[in-house]
């Protein structure tokens, strides 16, 4: 008996810090208009924009964190063949897809008004990465969700594992997503 709670104690040890460096992913939301096939078509071998709205890793200086970010992003991005990018076209596509990254988001703040260009912050908890994520199309959410993790700086592997269970949220290409002959299979 003493050897099996030994055991179990080693159990949930080994656990410990796989469960702190995981990320929690919530609900997600996706527009009827919301196909896969158009975000392939839209970024594949080409940029996709990336548009940070707050500083996640308030120890850093707002650009640094940023340029640290890009990096982490590309190695979990998506499957299409695309490269982020933070910078605006000169002139602005039609139709204009991104990523919009509101870190420490305020509550009541929806992926409508996220689209249109409007941001507002809490105020953020030291060492707790929190994001609410929403795939644009123009004005319009396409998908969007929030994602938190423990971290502190940019290159911490739980951000990395983060961006890459966000992707997958994000850009689902999930065959319930995929339109039938102009509706939604359920």
């Amino acid at each position: 008996m003493r050897s099996m709670t030994k055991l179990a104690a080693a159990a949930i040890a080994l656990l410990i810090p796989v469960a702190a460096g995981a990320a929690t992913i919530g609900g997600a939301y996706y527009a009827p208009q919301y196909d896969f096939r158009d975000f392939w078509t839209a970024t594949d071998g080409k940029d996709f924009r990336v548009v940070l709205a707050g500083n996640v890793f308030p120890a850093l200086p707002e650009n640094d964190a940023a340029q640290r970010l890009l990096p982490v992003m590309q190695v979990a991005k998506p499957r299409p063949a695309l490269t982020f990018t933070y910078q605006k076209p000169i002139v602005e596509p039609r139709p204009d897809y991104r990523l919009v990254l509101v870190f420490d988001a305020t509550n009541d703040l929806n992926g409508d008004r996220v689209c249109q260009g409007e941001t507002r912050f809490k105020a953020g908890t030291p060492g707790l990465v929190n994001i609410f994520a929403v795939y644009c199309r123009n004005d319009m959410v396409m998908s969007m969700t929030t994602a938190t993790t423990q971290a502190t700086l940019p290159e911490d592997r739980s951000v990395d594992q983060l961006f890459r269970q966000l992707f997958m949220v994000v850009f689902s290409d999930a065959q319930g997503l995929r339109p039938q002959n102009g509706t939604r299979r359920n």
